[in-house]
Parts: structure tokens; sequence; C-alpha cells
């Protein structure tokens, strides 16, 4: 399966945070699995592609041209391919494309925007691709309780719930992305 995860580019966050990662990508390499991420190297998207790497997995870097042309941030060294994009945009397209599936590991505002990008497209049943949210150390509990929260106020329909699965055990996100997953109608899953 060919795993897009979404993560923060940061190079000043809780080490922690970038072993757990690591060990995660390489998890889900020794389980035949491959990576499609941001190009980024520091971060958690250089930690998800240097376990991917010791895992000897493939890996698949997307990347807007201008993040070279700007120097915006250090470029994964050893992807085994590398596709750039015009925009930001394609960049999301690109990387949706080339999944199976989705892990979402902390991350700012860009990770915040691809997860929800990502969502809605399933919430539009324009994929079935299973969306899991690795919540290291609880880091998006806030989150959660937000889209709770709508979802109690009826401003988003409890079976959308069901469009995306949260742990902190990667064991659990592993099983849940190898695992069967429901096809929902956009009737089921919208109103309106």
């Amino acid at each position: 399966m060919r795993i897009c995860v979404f993560g923060a580019a940061s190079p000043t966050i809780d080490p922690e945070y970038i072993r757990k990662v690591e060990e995660m990508g390489l998890e889900l390499a020794k389980r035949g699995h491959s990576l499609v991420f941001g190009a980024g190297n520091n971060g958690l998207m250089g930690a998800a592609a240097r376990g991917f790497r010791e895992g000897k997995a493939y890996i698949l870097g997307v990347v807007p041209s201008f993040f070279r042309e700007d120097d915006i941030e250090a470029l994964c060294p050893f992807c085994d391919k590398m596709i750039e994009t015009e925009t930001m945009r394609e960049r999301k397209q690109t990387m949706e494309d080339n999944a199976d599936a989705f892990i979402v590991v902390p991350g700012g505002i860009g990770t915040f925007e691809e997860f929800f990008e990502i969502l809605t497209s399933k919430q539009l049943c324009r994929h079935n691709k299973p969306i899991a949210i690795y919540n290291l150390k609880g880091y998006y509990n806030e989150m959660e309780q937000v889209l709770v929260s709508a979802m109690e106020k009826n401003f988003i329909r409890n079976d959308c719930h069901e469009l995306y699965h949260l742990s902190e055990d990667v064991e659990s996100i592993i099983a849940y992305l190898e695992g069967p997953h429901i096809q929902r109608t956009v009737r089921d899953l919208k109103d309106g």
C-alpha cells in the first residue's frame, strides 16, 4: 500500500515525536508499504522518510518547484522519485492521487489543511481511502473535541466520525489501514 504521510516540517519540535514517527515509518516499511510525502527532510516529514528508508521501502516525494527555487525548506536527499509541482494545490492532488491511504502525524497549518481537505473529499465520496490520525502525546485531542462538538451540534453528521481513525497506538493505526473499509454514499454523510 502507498501511504501518504502528512506532518510537520519544523526542525525544532520535541525529539520524542521524531523518534516515534521514524519507528512508525520503519514498521510500515517492514509490512511492505511505501511512502508518499511532501519531500521535506526535517521534522516529522523527514522522520517518516528515514523510517521508511531504514525499512528499504520505496519513497515518493512531492514538492512545489518554488520550495527549491526559494530555498523554503531542506528537501529529502534519498527519495526514489521526486515530483515537482507548480503549486501547493497540485502538490496535494499529486500526493492524494499517488496514495492508497493517509496518516496524519502532528503538524502545523499545512498539516491541518491537508487533513481537512482529504476528510472533506472522503465525506463527499470522492475517495474511500483510509485516513488515520497518529495522535502522538495527545497532539490532536483538542481537534477531536472540536469535531465531536460540531457533531453534537449537528453541523457534521455523526457518521462522519467513521471516516477516520484516531489513535496513539501504531498497531491500531496499521490494523485500521490494512482492514476493510465501509463504502458510504454522499447521502449517508451529508445533509443538504
